[in-house]
């Protein structure tokens, strides 16, 4: 498989293929949150916790690991907000995802 391939596998028309998107609605100062489902080996139950400026001095971008007791390619986290899709999230947090997403599945960070 070639890596275009493989990208648009992963990430057809762009959009990261293994995430779930949360609003909390403003409840929380990590607003916007990202787990990342489906990941190779062992690694699961990675997530990232935003404000919706996460590059801000005093924005909020927060990684962490989660065992949920649940399969990590079926999780549900109603607690974290309503789902929402990628193209939701505010600029500077798509780009944070983009990046982590690149990283985790070995793919070239985006310009």
């Amino acid at each position: 498989m070639s890596i275009q391939q493989r990208r648009e596998r992963l990430m057809p028309n762009g959009i990261p293929k293994w995430i779930r998107c949360y609003d909390d609605g403003g409840e929380t100062i990590d607003r916007y949150t990202v787990v990342y489902t489906k990941l190779s080996g062992d690694i699961g139950g990675l997530y990232v916790g935003m404000s919706a400026a996460p590059y801000h001095p005093q924005g909020v971008c927060l990684h962490g690991q989660g065992d949920y007791g649940r399969p990590i390619d079926r999780p549900t986290y109603g607690h974290l907000g309503k789902k929402i899709q990628f193209n939701d999230l505010p600029d500077d947090c798509r780009k944070v995802v983009l990046n982590d997403y690149a990283s985790l599945w070995g793919l070239e960070v985006p310009a």
